[in-house]
């Protein structure tokens, strides 16, 4: 149903209307990219509200032209760029449902996924279709394919180029209105349903933790196609922050850009943080005007938060780590500040978010656990998504009286603080923690990029190990570090880009686990 309200600003976040209403209220606010729109790239990277603003008004009306429609269903799967950011606000604003499929999923994943939609739209780019959709069978599974660029066998959005604007549609705050997918670090990506009621309730919790950096320079990068990022843009864009766009993480390029904007607020996934701890000491200084550093879902390395906060110069930096899941949104939040991070405990990702959230740890009846019991973690809470789409007795396998179960292993303090100890699946018997004793060693080893202790054959601790600049690790300087800690084989060495990653980098541990028993049969 496709009804329209009375504004209800306070119970659904639409994301149609934000860059206008943004623009209205704050006007030429600079938003800087790296590359260029694919939808238009004679814009250039020095954009303002109010320019985004009208590309995301432009591109509603062509995309209502090529006839889509509120409540349908349209994929977004592109070379990863800001225009799919615009895309899908585009999109929002015309009562359609955007369908968000990250740039780094394999073509037969990408396959599987629009087999679980309903014959949805597709919007995409040359290198997609002559890439990794080579031989998906689009023709079987999409509406109609429609292009940012000349691709052959799609239609081009430029075909629709000075349509009339159309009129926003406003869907019911209950209605399906976004589809993420989770990370799939354990299988085929599931397809979450959101709406804009429960996304209004991760937006304003977030909202309040913004308030001690209105309106400072916001560097991001992000996975464009997870719920996390456009909860954040709802944030900038209400306080009226200038922006830095990233979609390329590399220090040479990142540190520069940051250099000459000055961010107050830096926000990224964890592994990108381990990669930016050398813009600490970059030239310029990137880091030096930093207030507030966000890590989005995953547990941080307390080296990295360290190496953060030290490198900037203001009275009181202090990093927020969110923990959560594509599911749920923010579950529970911490915050490190430079005075406690030498101290700071990696596995406490914090307590619930007062109002919105709650925690507990319980056993596998779903009973609670007693302070310091180890148990799996669950939570509550009213931005939790409608469903799986295409799954829903799994959905329903995972929630139990309102409670979801995070798929993680913790315990909870006396005072109510949850601390990680590990994925349920990626548990090891003969170690209590793989996180914690990959932080120690990420503390002990300053060449560690990345460790991660995986089963081997025999279920035994298995250690992979990434080095900056592609050195041999020290064997020598590996004994010393591992002598205190639980028996594990001896280290495999890999080049960072050789680990199986998520669009948010974070590391398919299963899938490392499979690529070593090939290797030992082989």
């Amino acid at each position: 149903m496709n009804r329209q309200l009375p504004l209800l600003a306070d119970r659904g976040f639409y994301l149609g209307p934000m860059f206008r209403r943004a623009a209205d209220r704050h006007g030429g606010v600079f938003v800087t990219l790296d590359r260029p729109l694919d939808v238009n790239p004679g814009l250039g990277v020095d954009l303002t509200y109010s320019v985004l603003a009208d590309v995301l008004d432009e591109l509603s009306a062509r995309l209502w032209e090529a006839g889509i429609r509120p409540s349908e269903e349209v994929v977004v799967h592109k070379t990863d760029n800001v225009d799919i950011v615009l895309l899908t606000c585009a999109l929002s604003r015309i009562g359609a449902v955007p369908a968000l499929l990250s740039p780094a999923l394999a073509g037969p994943v990408v396959g599987r996924l629009l087999e679980r939609l309903h014959r949805p739209w597709l919007i995409t780019d040359r290198a997609k279709l002559e890439g990794p959709l080579r031989d998906v069978p689009l023709a079987e599974l999409v509406r109609q394919t429609l292009s940012v660029d000349d691709a052959p066998g799609a239609v081009p959005l430029e075909k629709y180029a000075g349509s009339p604007p159309h009129a926003p549609v406003r869907l019911h705050p209950r209605e399906p209105s976004l589809i993420t997918h989770s990370s799939g670090t354990t299988g085929v990506p599931k397809l979450a349903v959101h709406c804009p009621n429960t996304m209004w309730n991760r937006l304003v919790p977030q909202k309040a933790m913004g308030l001690p950096t209105r309106g400072e320079t916001a560097a991001l990068h992000m996975s464009f196609v997870h719920s996390r990022f456009y909860h954040l843009l709802g944030v900038l864009l209400h306080y009226g922050s200038p922006m830095v766009l990233i979609t390329d993480p590399d220090p040479a390029e990142v540190g520069p850009l940051l250099a000459r904007h000055r961010p107050g607020i830096v926000e990224t996934h964890p592994n990108t943080f381990v990669l930016w701890e050398e813009l600490a000491v970059a030239p310029g200084a990137p880091l030096a005007r930093v207030r507030s550093y966000g890590s989005t879902f995953d547990a941080i390395h307390p080296r990295t938060v360290r190496r953060l906060l030290d490198a900037s110069k203001r009275r009181s930096p202090y990093l927020i780590q969110l923990y959560g899941q594509s599911e749920t949104g923010p579950v529970a939040f911490q915050w490190f500040t430079r005075s406690g991070a030498g101290r700071a405990d990696g596995r406490r990702v914090g307590i619930g978010i007062p109002g919105f959230t709650r925690v507990r740890v319980a056993d596998e009846s779903g009973r609670r656990v007693p302070p310091g019991t180890p148990g799996r973690i669950e939570a509550r809470t009213r931005g939790r998504i409608l469903t799986y789409l295409g799954a829903r007795e799994q959905y329903e396998r995972q929630l139990g009286d309102g409670w979801w179960q995070m798929g993680d292993m913790g315990y909870q303090n006396r005072w109510g603080a949850l601390h990680l100890i590990d994925r349920e699946i990626d548990q090891i018997d003969a170690v209590h923690s793989n996180l914690e004793v990959e932080d120690t060693l990420m503390s002990r080893l300053e060449e560690l990029r990345e460790v991660v202790i995986v089963p081997g054959v025999d279920r035994e601790p298995v250690p992979v190990v990434s080095v900056r600049g592609e050195r041999p690790l020290d064997p020598e300087r590996w004994r010393q570090a591992v002598a205190d800690l639980p028996e594990m084989a001896e280290p495999r060495q890999w080049r960072f880009e050789e680990l199986p990653m998520t669009a948010t980098w974070k590391v398919k541990r299963v899938e490392i686990t499979r690529m070593l028993a090939e290797s030992a049969r082989a």
